[in-house]
């Protein structure tokens, strides 16, 4: 049975961390383009306009764990589907996926302000929102131990808490700082090769290129991305995979039919032939911990690098 005859089985919450893992490295850098002063993208605190966030929405679980690391979080009344940690947030009403957001939704929440990642939309419903004049900020989203000290300063900023963002700066710096210099301790030569598989849907592998959060965090946690030559999420081929020598295969750990088990996996023709079939290598981790990007990645790092090279 192909993914399409089972999607009223899927659980929302996967299908809409799987559409995030595919798009946001795929879309242009300033999707909504077009649209005026209503959405700035805010780069940095000094830059950060005087908005009501008194009612706020977020939009993308890195900045929903952020205002909640915060302490932040009395201010928030809706969040995006996206944004499963901490468990508390799932208490919120949800206002749909990041990329395909209702503002009639959004609306029905009577927010003062919405803080969304980089790459949230469509323009569309963007344009609904700013005749509402409702304010939309953007907080740009890098692959990398800067980009997350950034979102935090940003986010700060624009709830006027920028000593308190300061001090999570540091504690988040110290973190990543620790485990990335971990990870960059081990020989170049010693390092594995990783090939993160988004899904497997008709013997049709996806896997992620550079520019992409999988790639981010492989790098980061002391490893190789096994593919190269392309950018965002893409199917590769059988020659591709082969040609990869993947010595580890990384995928997300999750339930029901866009699950994948390791002997579906392995008996994949292609990945059968790899490195990492031959020594049932296979890394499961949890999606929005291991891509998120967020103030949890140092634990993400070292987690994924004992998974691969042992404790």
């Amino acid at each position: 049975m192909t993914m399409f005859k089972n999607l009223k089985h899927i659980r929302p919450w996967e299908i809409a961390l799987t559409m995030m893992v595919m798009s946001l490295p795929l879309v242009p850098a300033n999707p909504i383009a077009g649209l005026g002063s209503f959405v700035r993208h805010t780069h940095a605190a000094e830059a950060a306009p005087k908005i009501d966030t008194s009612r706020l929405v977020t939009i993308g679980g890195d900045i929903t764990e952020i205002v909640y690391a915060l302490g932040e979080e009395k201010r928030l009344i809706a969040r995006d589907s996206t944004s499963l940690h901490p468990k508390e947030a799932t208490k919120l009403p949800d206002v749909g996926y990041m990329r395909a957001l209702s503002p009639e939704g959004i609306l029905a929440v009577n927010p003062t302000a919405i803080i969304a990642v980089e790459g949230s939309g469509p323009p569309e419903a963007l344009a609904v929102l700013r005749n509402a004049s409702l304010p939309f900020e953007t907080v740009p989203q890098t692959y990398d131990r800067d980009g997350i000290l950034k979102k935090i300063e940003v986010v700060g900023a624009l709830l006027g808490v920028p000593d308190k963002a300061k001090t999570l700066e540091g504690k988040v710096a110290a973190d990543l700082d620790a485990a990335i210099n971990e990870s960059a301790r081990r020989p170049e030569a010693e390092r594995k090769r990783v090939l993160f598989v988004l899904s497997n849907q008709n013997g049709k592998i996806m896997a992620s290129g550079s520019d992409t959060a999988a790639d981010g965090i492989i790098k980061l946690a002391g490893a190789i991305n096994a593919v190269s030559g392309f950018s965002g999420y893409k199917s590769v081929t059988d020659e591709a995979i082969i040609e990869a020598k993947p010595d580890v295969i990384l995928i997300m750990d999750r339930e029901g039919p866009l699950s994948m088990s390791n002997e579906d996996l392995l008996t994949q023709p292609a990945i059968s032939l790899t490195p990492a079939a031959s020594r049932r290598a296979i890394v499961r981790m949890d999606g929005m911990h291991l891509l998120g990007f967020g103030p949890r990645t140092a634990s993400a790092i070292r987690e994924l690098n004992i998974a691969i090279y042992g404790g």
